[in-house]
């Protein structure tokens, strides 16, 4: 009896993730375009189909060239849902990026309920490709509403968020902090499945087919009273298998 009370609890290799290393989800996850971000990602990419937050105080700074190599992989029959964006997506900076203007489905809500009410929706409909929403704000039981969608639907889904979102707690699996620096995107990893990241990531900008670098800045006004805005297209990823 002592005997088998000091036998240690053998569990399968994989069943229980350990706080100090990566966790390894049942699906791989989908290459981000970054392989200095893919490193650094449980399952080597984004999550297939969880909440992923994107926190930057000002729309513009890069956060569409982040996600352009994901964007621009869309399968002929799928849509890219924008939901409540800041401004008008402008297409020729995002064509140029190789996203396809056909699969956009921009949703416009000038009030939250309507916005999250949409992105729900968007993701129950199992039609998309990836759902990115800008909500004006957003209480935790909505996170976790939002977050489940994602998890039935296996679809991704990309919060914009304002950086003092940081401080309210999340069901969000992934958490990043974005900003601007002279030679691209800084990424702070805030929350992943896996120990924390010391330091941030540098994406840095490249010349090579930068679609918006001869464009006016992001927000600059356009004929209609619209605004176009990139968000901001002119970081070029690493080419993606």
């Amino acid at each position: 009896m002592a005997a088998a009370a000091a036998s240690p609890l053998a569990l399968p290799d994989g069943l229980v993730w350990r706080a100090d290393r990566l966790a390894a989800p049942a699906r791989r996850g989908l290459p981000t375009g970054w392989p200095e971000l893919d490193a650094e990602l449980p399952g080597g990419g984004w999550p297939p189909g969880a909440l992923i937050e994107l926190l930057a105080d000002q729309p513009g700074i890069g956060e569409i060239g982040l996600l352009a190599p994901l964007l621009s992989r869309v399968p002929a029959e799928r849509w890219i849902a924008w939901i409540a964006p800041p401004w008008l997506p402008y297409a020729p900076a995002l064509q140029a990026a190789g996203v396809p203007l056909a699969q956009l489905l921009v949703v416009e809500a000038a009030e939250a309920p309507q916005a999250q009410w949409a992105t729900r929706q968007a993701l129950a409909s199992g039609a998309c490709h990836a759902v990115l929403a800008w909500p004006r704000r957003i209480d935790t039981a909505a996170l976790r509403r939002l977050q489940l969608a994602a998890e039935a639907s296996a679809t991704p889904l990309f919060l914009f968020r304002p950086q003092g979102a940081a401080a309210q707690p999340s069901p969000a699996p992934l958490r990043l902090r974005l900003e601007a620096d002279g030679a691209g995107l800084r990424v702070e990893i805030l929350k992943r499945r896996g120990p924390a990241l010391d330091g941030a990531l540098r994406l840095a900008r490249s010349g090579r087919g930068a679609p918006c670098s001869d464009l006016p800045e992001a927000g600059a006004a356009i004929p209609g009273n619209a605004t176009r805005w990139a968000g901001c297209a002119h970081l070029q990823p690493a080419a993606c298998s």
